[in-house]
């Protein structure tokens, strides 16, 4: 599959960058280390006029420690460089497990953590090449008002497969958003939205430039499930915090991705987890309410009552972990 004709912009600075993808508006598309976007190129997904690299900008490759004790990363950092280091990985193991569960060695090798946290919503039916698409009809993704998917629907259900964000959102992290002339602070929490197409707060010109995670001392952990490790887009995915030690704690934090088109900050299991402790039983029941607040399972990457079963396997293996630390 051939690119789509474009042309490239290896920008010089950050200011540069921005200004350019506020001229460029909707024509230009960012690019750092390309594993998603090039991919999503070939599929004529989308066809950018313009390809505009931040990946030489090492103001997006900087990975600090503030005074209060958080880090700051540059999201231009690659995964690979992230996952040993002492400020990252080595500090919040969560964070950790998630890395090394993207894709493969080599992804990791090229991709970055900008990237992975804004990696393109998948659907079954559209993240093939335009000739199978072809034999379709169109959807939201591509030039139709219908999601394949539900053909009733107002909005795309294509899935959020991105392994960081949940264990990120556990954590606490502070996503710094940039455009020409303004910048924001958006907790990664409030980041996504329950929209195939519109998946992130992110407005025109704007992007992700660094990632800030406060001191966390909780236990925490990180488990991905997929058809072939090391290799494959997560079927489903779980990050969890907790204080305490053994079965007693004061606060714990659950979220799953990769099973609908966001992540999801599962309530009523942490309730009940808050009521009775990491105790057998306590675990059981919770398990017993994932279900209800996953909403509509339904992408084809794996059947609906499979991810469903998968979301409470993950919540059971979750919790027990943070038992055992």
């Amino acid at each position: 599959m051939l690119l789509p004709d474009h042309s490239y912009l290896k920008a010089e600075s950050l200011e540069e960058c921005l200004k350019v993808l506020r001229e460029s508006g909707d024509k230009a598309r960012v690019i750092a280390g390309g594993t998603d976007v090039i991919f999503n190129m070939r599929l004529k997904l989308f066809q950018p006029e313009l390809a505009v690299s931040i990946r030489g900008l090492k103001d997006l490759q900087q990975l600090e420690e503030l005074d209060d004790g958080s880090v700051r990363i540059g999201a231009a950092c690659r995964l690979v460089d992230l996952i040993e280091h002492p400020l990252a990985g080595g500090r919040y193991p969560a964070f950790k497990q998630a890395l090394e569960a993207v894709a493969s060695t080599h992804i990791r090798n090229m991709g970055t953590l900008g990237g992975n946290i804004c990696l393109e919503t998948r659907c079954w039916y559209t993240n093939n090449s335009d000739q199978w698409r072809e034999g379709l009809q169109g959807c939201y993704k591509t030039d139709t008002e219908l999601c394949h998917v539900i053909k009733s629907s107002t909005k795309c259900h294509a899935i959020n497969n991105s392994d960081t964000p949940p264990a990120l959102i556990v954590l606490g992290a502070v996503l710094t958003l940039q455009k020409d002339g303004a910048s924001r602070d958006v907790p990664i929490a409030e980041f996504y939205q329950r929209d195939g197409i519109d998946f992130t707060v992110l407005q025109p010109g704007e992007i992700v430039t660094h990632i800030t995670i406060p001191p966390v001392t909780d236990r925490q952990v990180f488990i991905k499930i997929a058809p072939r490790k090391g290799m494959d887009f997560s079927l489903g995915a779980i990050a969890a915090v907790c204080d305490g030690t053994g079965e007693q704690l004061n606060h714990i934090t659950m979220v799953v991705g990769s099973l609908v088109t966001a992540p999801i900050i599962l309530q009523k299991p942490v309730e009940i987890i808050l009521e009775h402790g990491l105790t057998d039983a306590a675990i059981v029941e919770a398990t017993k309410h994932v279900r209800e607040e996953l909403g509509e399972v339904t992408n084809l990457f794996g059947r609906s009552i499979y991810k469903r079963q998968i979301a409470g396997v993950l919540v059971k293996r979750a919790l027990e972990s943070l038992r055992g630390q």
